[in-house]
């Protein structure tokens, strides 16, 4: 199979800068997230409260996976709403509350964090408008350094929110084996961007809707997925964690409904594969993203070799450049979705 052309659009220009603004996140942030890590580790926060939208809620999943895993601190998503609509205020004594935000505008996101910073928690923005109205109320900012976005769909500003997460987690445990597999993520974005998805595309060219996996810290990046194939490619895709969708969605698996799985070789591996197993048992068509190998009578989408955490990352990166193809040969515009804008103010 040939790869298909890549149609000339923002979305496509905007990802193929993810490893350079992953790059310039990392350059000119260094003593900042130094001092994260030291102001963290002083803080010892009892939780941790995330709050976003949309394609940033992704981020804060992964998010949560790693501080879960690495510090054992609780992380909840707060409901912007509790504070925004419905006037409460969450008991935040010793927590942190980050925000993470491309625009750092929405009303609802404003109204959370400082309803957590009002009911005593630490905030931290991780934001890709370094002056937006969010960092200007923050105790602390992680500028994603990402650059100005135009497609509606984001995703070199995503690719940095995750980077930046894992590079957080990274000084805040000091785990200098997981900041020298950051310090490489740039190099391994630009494989992901050169790995060839066609098999994706040509898939999903007729489909009416598909479930996508994922589980640990490739769950979020389902997630983006997910979101993509229904804001860029008008094709309906829920995303599920690869034990969640036996609780009844495997009900819809078969011939005419595949699945994406997004794979990282780790404690996750061996559900993962068995899940495959029983789709493809089924009759699906079922594409497996994967550093490693998958389940046989499965469609491979290739990835670069790199440490578990960050498998993900790359993952989405050779997605965007599938999505984008998608979303054109299925006659969309992804710069300009239906029905949506760039900065969504959410009250």
């Amino acid at each position: 199979m040939t790869r298909l052309p890549d149609p000339a659009t923002a979305m496509f220009a905007e990802a193929a800068e993810a490893p350079e603004a992953v790059a310039r996140l990392l350059a000119t942030n260094g003593e900042l997230l130094a001092e994260l890590g030291d102001t963290l580790r002083a803080l010892a926060p009892r939780a941790v409260m995330t709050c976003a939208r949309g394609s940033s809620d992704h981020a804060a999943t992964y998010l949560k996976h790693l501080v879960e895993t690495r510090t054992g601190v609780l992380v909840t998503s707060v409901s912007p709403s509790v504070a925004s609509v419905y006037r409460a205020a969450p008991v935040a004594e010793q927590a942190l509350a980050i925000g993470l935000s491309q625009s750092g505008k929405s009303p609802d996101l404003l109204a959370a964090m400082r309803a957590a910073a009002d009911a005593g928690a630490r905030t931290l923005a991780l934001v890709n408008v370094a002056d937006s109205p969010l960092a200007q109320q923050s105790d602390a900012v992680l500028p994603l350094s990402a650059g100005p976005e135009r497609s509606v769909a984001a995703t070199k500003s995503f690719i940095a929110m995750l980077a930046g997460s894992a590079a957080l987690v990274a000084v805040w445990t000091q785990d200098s084996a997981l900041r020298g597999a950051i310090d490489a993520l740039p190099e391994r974005l630009e494989r992901a961007w050169e790995c060839d998805w066609s098999a994706l595309v040509d898939a999903l060219a007729e489909a009416r809707g598909l479930y996508v996996i994922g589980r640990g810290p490739g769950f979020g990046v389902a997630q983006e997925a997910a979101l993509k194939c229904k804001e860029t490619c008008g094709l309906h895709a829920e995303a599920f964690s690869a034990a969640e969708v036996r609780h009844g969605p495997m009900a819809l698996v078969g011939p005419d409904f595949p699945l994406l799985v997004f794979r990282q070789d780790d404690a996750s591996a061996a559900g993962i594969d068995a899940l495959v197993a029983d789709a493809l048992g089924q009759g699906a068509r079922v594409l497996v993203a994967s550093d490693g190998a998958v389940p046989r009578g499965a469609t491979w989408l290739p990835l670069p070799l790199a440490d578990a955490t960050l498998v993900p990352i790359a993952a989405v990166q050779a997605f965007y450049r599938a999505a984008n193809a998608l979303s054109v040969l299925r006659g969309f515009d992804p710069d300009r979705p239906p029905h949506l804008r760039k900065v969504t103010e959410t009250v």
